[in-house]
């Protein structure tokens, strides 16, 4: 059996839903799901990119892999889900991304991969290398004559000259998606072996935002929708890292041709920016239709597991917040489809599972797939059993994330809260009912998810809420007792 893992970078949970209702239904990415499982409440265990990755790619909470920001090292004692397929035979094969940083411990400290994010994950082989460089994508256009203005800033240098709302200064088919789309097909024509293990990592519909017109929505259609939606209540006292990022987000790097507040944009600028994030969505989802053709007319369709999913979401303006790095759920819930090609999983095709499920379990899931045990010290299980249309008894009832905030830390300290740069996180345990959000130096967040599902008031300093607050503190004490790191005693 061929396994293809897809990842699309920074896309939330409801963009299918969001896009179909803007009139650009994702079609490829819904005849997935029709022959797989969706997982609805799926989440990602960190942000931003590389913690999240650390986590789909080794199967283990932030805490035991601590690679909890861009640039902190992954220990290479961590086995990667690509060096477990190694082990079943696989020879996995990346084409794009995986915003890794190695442990280089014994390398020289001159050494270019020393504290670089934008590495390769363990076990993966090369084919095509998509970083934020975007080397191979700005050659193939100057190839074409097309002009790269400033190479020097990669992918950003794009669009760098572009106002909000201009389409890219290349043609559709020039697109970095459709490059590595290409790149990938050309390689399925005459892949080294079989079966083969594919990791297709596409950036988009990360930032920057901005979209070829055949693909995106109209804005004005976005902005009818944005009017039409019921306007949220009032946030009562923002929590202070709510208010940290409400001060110190910009467009800059995010929006091209705009340089200001994320919160102060108009409704018509907000509207143009969503409307280029469904444009990314929607052309991923094209690729994929070119790449699932593919397999069917090669005859490896019913021969190959499909994965689809993100590393994490976007806030996209709720809460007056863009990007990902807070504790609401715009920024850790995903998409996960899982379509496996045995008629042993005809009874899970085309359905729609609200059991909880996290990035964690994609790496035991997988192995169980390959017919490989995942590794004793993994956080996940596997996924396959609800595929194939059976209900998990005593199935985890809550999903957890981590995210690590010290570049905040200049704010803070201007505000006159000194926060050590080792107390800089937050860790996040969401069960149906509750959100309760710890911090080590910042007072708690907590919301009555069943009360509030916008999740609006932070209600941990409520005397009427202490029962809600200790069972979220419970919770949270629980897990982290029965996640810690431990040892096959019986192996030694």
């Amino acid at each position: 059996m061929n396994v293809l893992f897809i990842t699309a970078d920074q896309w939330r949970a409801d963009l299918q839903e969001r896009a179909a209702a803007l009139g650009r239904p994702l079609e490829n990415l819904a005849t997935l799901a029709r022959e797989g499982t969706s997982f609805l409440d799926h989440y990602g265990q960190a942000q931003p990119c590389g913690p999240s990755r650390a986590s789909l790619y080794t199967g283990l909470y932030a805490h035991k892999h601590r690679s909890v920001f861009n640039g902190a090292p992954l220990d290479r004692r961590h086995a990667t889900l690509f060096q477990q397929a190694r082990a079943t035979g696989y020879r996995p094969v990346l084409f794009g991304f995986t915003d890794t940083t190695l442990d280089t411990r014994g390398q020289f400290p001159a050494d270019p991969d020393c504290g670089n994010f934008e590495n390769v994950a363990p076990g993966l082989a090369v084919e095509t290398l998509l970083t934020a460089r975007a080397t191979p994508w700005l050659a193939s256009l100057k190839a074409k004559n097309i002009p790269v203005p400033r190479p020097e800033l990669g992918r950003e240098g794009m669009f760098a000259q572009r106002a909000l709302g201009d389409p890219p200064v290349f043609a559709p088919e020039d697109s970095e998606t459709a490059f590595l789309t290409d790149r990938f097909l050309r390689w399925l024509s005459v892949p080294e072996c079989r079966p083969w293990f594919a990791h297709l990592s596409y950036i988009a519909p990360h930032p920057p935002f901005a979209a070829q017109a055949r693909f995106r929505p109209n804005p004005r259609d976005v902005l009818e929708a944005l009017a039409a939606r019921p306007a949220p209540p009032r946030e009562i006292a923002p929590h202070p890292l709510v208010a940290a990022l409400r001060a110190t987000q910009t467009t800059r790097k995010s929006i091209p041709g705009l340089d200001m507040p994320v919160h102060a944009l108009t409704l018509e600028q907000r509207a143009t920016v969503e409307a280029c994030y469904v444009g990314l969505a929607a052309e991923v989802d094209h690729h994929l239709g070119r790449v699932f053709s593919a397999l069917k007319l090669a005859g490896e369709w019913d021969h190959t597991m499909i994965v689809f999913t993100s590393d994490h979401g976007e806030q996209l303006f709720e809460h007056d917040l863009l990007g990902k790095s807070s504790f609401y759920d715009g920024g850790a819930r995903v998409p996960l489809i899982l379509r496996h090609p045995s008629p042993d999983f005809d009874a899970g095709r085309g359905a729609r599972l609200a059991c909880f499920s996290e990035a964690v379990d994609l790496m035991p899931t997988l192995l169980n797939a390959l017919g490989a045990p995942a590794p004793a010290n993994v956080d996940g299980y596997s996924l396959l059993p609800w595929c194939a249309g059976k209900t998990v008894p005593d199935w985890r009832d809550e999903v957890h994330w981590h995210c690590d905030f010290r570049a905040l830390r200049p704010w803070f300290a201007s505000q006159g809260s000194s926060l050590p740069e080792t107390g800089c996180s937050l860790q996040v345990i969401r069960s149906a009912g509750l959100k309760y959000v710890h911090f080590p130096y910042l007072p708690p967040a907590l919301f009555d998810l069943r009360a509030d599902p916008g999740e609006r008031e932070n209600i941990a300093a409520r005397p009427e809420a202490a029962t809600l607050l200790n069972e979220g503190m419970a919770r949270m004490l629980d897990w982290r007792c029965k996640t810690e790191e431990h040892c096959d005693w019986t192996a030694a």
